[in-house]
């Protein structure tokens, strides 16, 4: 490196260091002014960039939800959170971005999802990560590379998930090495009030965790084990005293649904200290898959409008991700937002589309998220019809059969192809089906804030279609090697 040349980073490392004290200062002070005032600056910022009102108002509710509690926030919490998530975006984020974005065809991750081990000590039922290999097949080394590289992606958002990221011995030193990165951490709780690690987390700064529950003390017992919910009410208890940002994460199953929507229930993990709430539906993958476990259509549409109503009435950030295409744009997964890196090394659209082609143990970061099958993705996910159904496991199942038959993809966990064949394969069908006639009326009735499709110009011709392809994605009855839907009488 030439002289200028070290002279002209070393200037805009300075450069890019007052601007995120002087954005640390703005964010302080801005947390101070009355709500009506801080709203107002909020939304001017945020229609710059966001093209559908359900997803404005969302992100008006969050940061008012943050402002609330943010003198409650660790110093070092206050300060990482700005830096990482506002300033990186707005100070580090738009060159990045801009590469990326031609890189990955207008369609560019800016999460990445990890599951750094698939081994847990709890054996919760229907878990969707079951049969993965336990084995850790990523090094130390091969993990910090791979944040390295999302960062020259343009990724400066990782979610650590598994299996129980925890049990990991050298997850602490990764959040520590890599102190410009934001980390969400779902974990089941138990080794962080074991291991009293909330103050140490709280510590770093950067590091968010969200926990599972299944509802409260009789229902997460139930499905986690004996005792869990007492150490998820510790580690909440010891989380808020230490200033830290966290939150739940809930699966709605057929007979927790409705419980998990109740006033009672976002009451009491709101006044444990939780700031997030998440809600992952449950899928027939991993430990002994059952249909009967997920939530009905009917189900689904009783928790779209109750989602809507909770954040409404709570100052808790909520979010579904099966019901809220509204505030996206549908589906995230295969790199439109987000994607996934299991234990093993494989890159999967997503930690409930469990099939990849390429592997980061002997591929690029880059490499992978470029290859036929993900840009297949992301371009398919743009064409789908309605983004209140946007998931290509359960909503669009034809999709997924689609993607793994023409790119070979391969199962990332034992039994993993379950959910394209058989009863599985026909239950989803069935549903995907009920699910069309009860959510494209509720869609018509509400598009008017979410322009759509996102797309028009690249939707593609039918005449350029190989002939096994319809023009709304769904296999033609010829089509093989695809399953058939096959819809049962009522």
């Amino acid at each position: 490196m030439t002289y200028k040349s070290k002279t002209r980073s070393r200037a805009g490392a300075l450069l890019n260091a007052s601007k995120e004290r002087g954005l640390s200062m703005a964010v302080e002070g801005y947390a101070r002014l009355p709500q009506s005032v801080a709203q107002k600056i909020a939304r001017a910022q945020i229609r710059r960039g966001n093209r559908f009102q359900e997803g404005e108002e969302f992100l008006l509710h969050a940061i008012r939800v943050i402002t609330d509690r943010w003198r409650s926030l660790h110093p070092t919490v206050r300060r990482r959170f700005v830096q990482n998530a506002f300033g990186y975006y707005l100070i580090h984020g738009p060159e990045k971005n801009r590469t990326a974005n031609a890189l990955f065809d207008g369609e560019y991750p800016q999460v990445m999802v990890v599951s750094p081990t698939m081994r847990c000590n709890l054996k919760c039922e229907g878990c969707y990560s079951f049969h993965y290999d336990r084995r850790d097949a990523i090094s130390t080394e091969r993990l910090h590379l791979l944040l390295d590289e999302a960062k020259e992606l343009g990724i400066n958002f990782v979610v650590i998930s598994g299996g129980e990221p925890y049990l990991r011995k050298d997850l602490l030193e990764l959040f520590e090495t890599h102190a410009s990165m934001y980390f969400l951490t779902y974990t089941n709780g138990t080794i962080i009030a074991d291991r009293g690690l909330a103050p140490t987390l709280a510590e770093l700064g950067n590091v968010m965790p969200c926990i599972s529950v299944e509802g409260f003390k009789k229902e997460t017992d139930a499905r986690r084990g004996k005792g869990v919910f007492d150490k998820i009410v510790q580690a909440m208890h010891t989380m808020r005293e230490s200033g830290l940002i966290f939150g739940f994460s809930a699966t709605p199953m057929r007979h927790n649904n409705e419980l998990l929507l109740t006033d009672e229930f976002v009451e009491f993990y709101k006044d444990l200290g939780c700031l997030v709430g998440w809600y992952f539906s449950y899928m027939p993958i991993g430990r002994s898959p059952s249909v009967e476990l997920m939530p009905t259509p009917r189900q689904r549409l009783h928790r779209y409008r109750s989602i809507r109503a909770l954040r409404a009435k709570h100052n808790l950030i909520l979010a579904d991700f099966w019901c809220d295409g509204m505030l996206t744009g549908g589906c995230l997964s295969g790199g439109r937002t987000f994607f996934h890196v299991n234990a093993s090394g494989g890159v999967e659209p997503c930690v409930f589309n469990q099939f990849y082609v390429d592997s980061i143990l002997n591929k690029s970061l880059k490499e992978c998220l470029t290859s036929a099958f993900m840009r297949d993705i992301r371009l398919s996910l743009n064409d789908v019809e309605n983004p209140l159904r946007p998931c290509p496991v359960c909503d669009n199942p034809w999709l997924q059969r689609r993607w793994v038959a023409e790119h070979g993809a391969k199962p990332a966990q034992m039994g993993g192809d379950d959910v394209l064949k058989g009863e599985v394969a026909t239950f989803l069908d069935e549903y995907a089906v009920e699910l069309k006639e009860i959510f494209d009326p509720v869609f018509e009735e509400t598009r008017k804030g979410c322009p759509w499709p996102l797309h028009p110009e690249r939707r593609p011709n039918p005449a350029n279609l190989p002939p096994s392809r319809r023009p709304d994605g769904r296999p033609a009855p010829s089509a093989r090697p695809y399953h058939k839907p096959v819809v049962r009488e009522r």
